[in-house]
């Protein structure tokens, strides 16, 4: 079983304490500062917002940028394998050329 640290993040105000894996300490904080933003930006000047609805529209934004990159990411590695399929099928025809 791993140990895991308990780290303390303020999200809009409110503080939370999360358990990470060693080595995760700052790219939880990195993302908690993240979080803590984009929820800032949403609820804007109105401080009534109720929390609930701000933390799942900054969850909605957030998940919708992740899609964003892995689709792109899956483009590319799309290309990347037909780019090498090309290759192999060129090197397969100089071989066959040479024998």
């Amino acid at each position: 079983m791993s140990a895991t640290e308990a780290v303390s993040v303020r999200v809009l105000d409110r503080e939370y304490t999360v358990g990470v894996a060693p080595g995760e300490r700052e790219g939880l904080m990195a993302a908690a500062r993240l979080l803590d933003s984009r929820m800032r930006e949403i609820r804007g000047s109105n401080r009534m917002a109720a929390v609930d609805r701000v933390a799942v529209l900054a969850a909605l934004n957030l998940a919708h940028e992740l899609q964003q990159v892995g689709d792109v990411q899956l483009h590319g590695d799309r290309a990347v394998s037909e780019s090498l399929a090309a290759l192999h099928r060129k090197l397969d025809a100089l071989d066959a050329e040479a024998r």
